[in-house]
């Protein structure tokens, strides 16, 4: 049996299990990403703790910390971001990105 979830069902899922490990707009970018996927034919299924094992949202500076991404103290902030980017992108692993923020799979 299976439910169509909207985003709102989608954020109130997360805002009541596990509030603090997505923005409001890193679930929008989150919520896009398994809708393309299953437009392209894959399944999901709406388990909050799974995607937050499986997923993270986090500024550059804390991926760049967390994978020992190299960044020089004399580039600018967008040019620090724009490695991480990069970084991300290399891996196979960024889904999305907000304002300030990369929602990315963890690995």
């Amino acid at each position: 049996m299976k439910t169509t979830v909207s985003i709102h069902d989608f954020r109130t899922a997360f805002s009541q299990l596990r509030p603090d490990n997505f923005t409001y707009e890193g679930l929008a970018v989150l919520f896009d990403y398994f809708e393309d996927c299953e437009q392209d034919g894959e399944e999901f299924e709406l388990d909050v703790i799974a995607i937050c094992c499986d997923f993270s949202e986090d500024d550059y500076l804390s991926i760049a910390n967390d994978y020992s991404i190299q960044l020089e103290d004399d580039l600018e902030d967008e040019e620090k971001m724009q490695i991480v980017k990069r970084y991300l992108e290399d891996e196979g692993v960024l889904i999305g990105e907000t304002d300030n923020t990369f929602v990315y799979r963890q690995f």
